[in-house]
């Protein structure tokens, strides 16, 4: 079998690593992209007329142009969990089975997002950016986490691993999930508009879909305090970032962190980035060494099915997988 690996070789280093390129090198026979940039539609197709197997990476879009073009292929993967970028409907349409990875990325989100507590509250990189441009930086009074209200929209992975840490720091611990079960006693489960009031910390980690996409809009940022802080670790899709930018600039909330936004590579919006009040990290919340290899391993294990004529793990579409032989 014959596997195209979507990733420049950057991202290649980075986001999938030599272990698993290694491991996979063993199992199939793989096309690397050497290219800097990533590949468009047109790319994919001719970088893999004679593959069976696609790995994309998040800057890859794979519309259903794709599938038309490529008759032999019989599965694209995600070293992710997030498909968004590949037409599921167009693959199934095709035939062609779509797999994502595991959530391996929730212990290192989770250690960035205290990170990024930690500096809203007490002006980390803006005493640092003073001292390396040689002011000495206006001392203000921080804020300390223990005794704060955190209020966490979406109970997801990350948020079950965050909020216990949360509770650990002597925060008080909100959280609006409708479709989520809360079952640790120390933490209260309420209306998002209840959680915006009340909190001093609202981080997003909702999943982004059609019925999240604008979620935190001009009316929720409208309803918290003003010297309340939002944090952003899901995905661009849910903030309206004109209304987050008109709070901001008129200092109506008292300022933001973000590691993702609306622009390319799902990474926060340079508009925004710049504002004073504002710190934001380039969508790095899963780039460490453990995190990345986790789910490069699991396309490993997906290939490792494949080759077998297994069902692999991780299957979006399996029911209208017709391209399997």
């Amino acid at each position: 079998m014959k596997l195209l690996l979507t990733h420049v070789p950057l991202a290649r280093r980075q986001y999938y690593g030599a272990r698993a390129l290694a491991r996979l090198q063993e199992l199939v026979e793989v096309t690397l992209h050497e290219g800097d940039a990533p590949l468009d539609p047109k790319g994919v197709i001719a970088a893999a007329r004679d593959v069976d197997l696609i790995i994309a990476d998040r800057s890859t879009s794979v519309p259903g142009e794709i599938f038309a073009g490529l008759p032999k292929l019989k599965a694209v993967m995600r070293s992710a969990i997030d498909i968004r970028n590949i037409d599921v409907e167009a693959a199934s349409r095709a035939g062609v089975l779509v797999t994502h990875a595991e959530a391996g990325f929730v212990q290192s989100v989770v250690e960035l997002t205290l990170g990024l507590l930690v500096d809203l509250s007490r002006g980390v990189s803006r005493a640092s950016a003073d001292y390396h441009a040689g002011r000495m930086p206006e001392i203000r009074v921080g804020r300390q986490l223990g005794g704060s209200t955190v209020g966490i929209i979406g109970y997801g992975r990350i948020s079950r691993a965050l909020a216990p840490l949360l509770a650990g720091l002597g925060m008080s611990v909100l959280v609006s999930d409708p479709y989520a079960q809360i079952d640790d006693r120390r933490f209260s489960k309420l209306p998002m508009d209840d959680l915006l009031a009340r909190a001093d910390y609202v981080i997003c980690l909702a999943i982004a879909n059609e019925e999240t996409e604008n979620l935190l809009d001009e009316a929720a940022f409208a309803r918290m305090k003003p010297d309340a802080f939002f944090i952003n670790m899901s995905r661009g899709n849910l903030v309206d970032e004109a209304a987050l930018m008109k709070v901001l600039a008129e200092n109506r909330i008292a300022g933001a962190a973000m590691d993702v936004g609306r622009a390319p590579d799902q990474m926060p919006s340079p508009e925004l980035a710049r504002l004073p009040n504002v710190i934001a990290t380039p969508h790095v919340g899963g780039l460490t060494p453990p995190a990345s290899e986790s789910q490069a391993m699991d396309t490993v294990r997906q290939v490792e099915a494949l080759v077998k004529g297994e069902v692999p793990p991780g299957a979006a579409n399996l029911d209208r997988w017709t391209r399997r032989t």
